[in-house]
């Protein structure tokens, strides 16, 4: 039984841009744009579009520098944690399902370069079919092989990539943004390419089909135009029902270092939890 990583799929928000008239070095307008109601000069749609989606791009700048709290919701799953560059730490907590569900899944997972811990507990129905599975729940803390979990995108983590949902891949495939207000913006993304960012299933990409070229979205953004929201609005495809994506980040700057768990609460990890994510 394979377990897959967590599908949430985050998209970078907005940096602020008040809609001001467009104008060159010698203070004329603009040749793009176009005379308001009042007489002032308004930028066109296309350019509102374009400075819009460079505000996306802009404002993944500060997760890039590794260190905030971030949460993700959606598909019956949540998770929450932070990452803090500059001690090389990170922690995340993710729980899948529910204990009536066929299979639930909890897991924190800590790193602490050079090291990792996990500790999982699997309940549902199924749980019990799955090999070894009491040698997975001891409810301690499981040391992993650094070796056995490389390119791992479960329960591996790349301090070069710091972002858990891959915002700045995701704000590329933006095809229409628009402010609604301050901070406030929404619009549509091609999420054909979020696999790559590691944050959406490939299954739920490949069953949109052309939906996936136009998903909505809105995001929201802090006073210094860093991502703070995001929700997807994900449309009913093949097995899965319609349901809204969500993640926020927080914390810009001042996100604490993950903990390392005490030295008894700590086992090495088992062949069978490697099977399990392989």
């Amino acid at each position: 039984m394979k377990i897959r990583r967590f599908s949430a799929t985050a998209f970078a928000a907005a940096l602020l841009i008040p809609g001001l008239a467009a104008c060159n070095g010698n203070g004329t307008s603009d040749a793009s744009a176009t005379p308001s109601a009042s007489g002032s000069v308004a930028p066109s749609a296309s350019a509102s579009n374009s400075a819009a989606k460079q505000a996306l791009l802009d404002s993944t700048n500060a997760i890039r520098d590794g260190n905030f709290r971030f949460a993700m919701t959606g598909a019956g799953s949540t998770a929450e944690g932070q990452v803090h560059e500059p001690s090389q730490s990170a922690e995340m907590k993710m729980t899948i399902g529910d204990p009536s569900s066929d299979l639930m899944m909890k897991l924190d997972l800590i790193h602490a370069k050079p090291d990792s811990w996990v500790k999982l507990e699997l309940g549902g129905t199924a749980a019990a079919q799955i090999p070894g599975v009491k040698n997975i729940n001891t409810g301690k803390y499981q040391h992993l092989d650094q070796n056995r979990i490389k390119g791992n995108r479960s329960l591996g983590f790349d301090f070069s990539k710091v972002d858990p949902a891959g915002s700045a891949i995701l704000t590329q495939g933006v095809t229409e943004v628009r402010q609604t207000g301050e901070g406030a913006y929404e619009g549509t993304v091609d999420v054909s390419k979020a696999a790559e960012a590691g944050s959406l299933d490939p299954a739920v990409i490949t069953a949109l089909g052309a939906q996936a070229q136009s998903v909505p979205f809105t995001a929201k953004v802090d006073p210094q135009g860093r991502l703070s929201e995001l929700v997807l609005k994900i449309p009913a495809a093949g097995q899965s029902a319609a349901q809204d994506v969500k993640i926020t980040y927080s914390d810009y700057g001042s996100a604490a270092a993950a903990t390392k768990p005490p030295a008894d609460q700590v086992v090495e990890a088992p062949p069978e939890l490697y099977n399990l994510f392989n």
